[in-house]
């Protein structure tokens, strides 16, 4: 396992590689959570986007790490599913069934693409400011989603958005962990974000918060 993901070359190690993996799952778990609650509103079943969410994400990083020998986690992506419950379906009025062919028509133009070596030279004429844009927008995106359900911000008739109850519980422990890992990730701990997702957890165990498995 070494020599076939080239630890040496890549001065990384199992510890490492076994906290990095958990820090990238649970930082991409809410996806299972979230993809679900959007395309159930397209009239797609919860309980079978679910699934097809999860399957995804496993086949995918499979995928990546064997093939492509690549560290990275796949998974759904935010952004695209809004624009396709609520742009395409809801907005425009078309079923879900018939979105999701044209979603499958174009994962085949996209594959297409990409083997015939266009997507890269689409990707190579965008200017290098425009991609950090694009990453930086969808990074605001789910950050805004977690400040919403962690209650941080709430809708406002007025100015859309507004600061939340931040003398709730749940809140409270949220903006606990953010402070945890900020601070963690700050002083140049290795593992910041995992060990405050932990800590956080725990918190918010013993206050009662978060049901016990």
């Amino acid at each position: 396992m070494r020599n076939f993901f080239q630890f040496t070359e890549r001065n990384t190690s199992y510890k490492q590689e076994i906290l990095a993996g958990l820090t990238t799952f649970l930082s991409v778990a809410y996806i299972l959570v979230v993809n679900p609650l959007i395309l159930s509103q397209s009239g797609m079943n919860k309980g079978a986007v679910f699934t097809a969410t999860a399957l995804t994400a496993i086949i995918g990083t499979l995928l990546i790490g064997l093939l492509a020998n690549y560290p990275i986690a796949i998974a759904p992506s935010m952004g695209l599913n809004s624009f396709f419950t609520f742009s395409v379906c809801m907005g425009m009025g078309v079923k879900w069934e018939v979105a999701l062919t044209g979603v499958f028509i174009a994962s085949i133009i996209f594959t297409i693409l990409s083997l015939m070596k266009i997507r890269e030279k689409i990707i190579n004429v965008i200017p290098e400011d425009l991609k950090y844009a694009i990453a930086s927008g969808i990074g605001f995106f789910i950050a805004f989603i977690g400040l919403k359900n962690a209650g941080i911000v709430v809708g406002n008739a007025d100015t859309f958005v507004t600061i939340g109850d931040l003398t709730s519980a749940t809140t409270l422990l949220a903006i606990f962990g953010l402070m945890i890992t900020v601070f963690m990730l700050v002083r140049g701990i290795n593992g910041g974000i995992f060990y405050g997702m932990v800590i956080t957890i725990i918190v918010g165990m013993i206050g009662g918060l978060i049901n016990i498995p």
